[in-house]
């Protein structure tokens, strides 16, 4: 679609205008990377901490690739052995949204086939995803196999927050957005603020209301895309108030959606990303 310049075209001359839905979705679009593999097993660099297993995502594993493989790259720096099975799937967040709760059941049980037992944690880079999977033992029952992988979720920072890795200095001013999974869901909070403090010549500004949903949500922005605008339009004033040139945001739906507000505004800030930031400033 976007390869062929049919993208191009379709937003030109505005061919969707009378299907909002489907406006809503394709604004969202950003250029999508080519993303090869993973290695299955990429071994600890230095001191080994232990092993993990890293969610591959659907939305990150196809629109964000790169998060992937820094995800990759940094927990091996920072001492982990990271295994990436090519045979999982969906984690089924979207279901549970949906109260689809049979397919979301059946996902949680496959994906918790598809990772080995011997994993110190389970890792996410997206906030939605670990929300999900963190409630497999309320859906599923304590004693079902999901609910023992989602004791071992951790978000990325979670673990990169405890790492000693050499960063670089970014002179640069960036904000941080907290997704509403990762806050509110899983009460993270600290770690990704703590990882971005570290990095030399990084200044980091506090966001208004930085808890305060963007209108992602999901897939709540492609089913009510004006209600959605309205809560985005919100969130590019307060991040325009910081006068940064990084956001930062933990799921991809938010760095979708945050970005697509911010180049309708013409804003010149940079969607990022934590491990993307971190993999900058550690550098190659």
């Amino acid at each position: 679609y976007q390869r062929s310049g049919l993208q191009s075209l379709v937003r030109a001359l505005e061919l969707l205008r009378p299907f909002p839905r489907l406006r809503a979705m394709e604004q969202l679009l950003v250029t999508v990377p080519r993303g090869g593999r993973l290695p299955a097993l990429v071994p600890a660099v230095g001191a080994r901490r232990g092993r993990v297993g890293l969610l591959t995502g659907c939305v990150q594993r196809l629109i964000y690739p790169q998060v992937n493989a820094e995800t990759v790259r940094l927990l091996s720096r920072a001492g982990w052995d990271v295994v990436t099975p090519p045979g999982q799937g969906c984690c089924g967040a979207l279901h549970l949204h949906g109260g689809r709760l049979d397919e979301f059941r059946a996902l949680a049980r496959a994906l918790a086939q598809a990772f080995p037992e011997a994993l110190d944690h389970l890792v996410v880079n997206a906030a939605g995803c670990g929300s999900a999977i963190r409630e497999y033992g309320h859906w599923l029952g304590e004693a079902a196999p999901a609910a023992a992988l989602a004791r071992k979720t951790r978000d990325v920072t979670e673990l990169l927050v405890e790492a000693d890795l050499p960063l670089r200095p970014i002179e640069a001013v960036a904000t941080y957005h907290d997704a509403c999974h990762l806050v509110h869901g899983q009460g993270i909070r600290s770690a990704p603020r703590a990882l971005l403090a570290r990095i030399p010549g990084l200044r980091l500004v506090e966001l208004p209301e930085s808890d305060l949903c963007c209108g992602s949500a999901g897939v709540y922005n492609l089913l009510e895309p004006q209600m959605a605008d309205r809560l985005l339009e919100r969130k590019v004033d307060n991040i325009a108030a910081t006068s940064a040139t990084l956001l930062v945001a933990g799921n991809p739906g938010c760095l979708l959606q945050i970005a697509k507000g911010c180049r309708a505004r013409g804003l010149a800030v940079e969607v990022l990303h934590p491990v993307e930031v971190l993999a900058r400033a550690l550098g190659s």
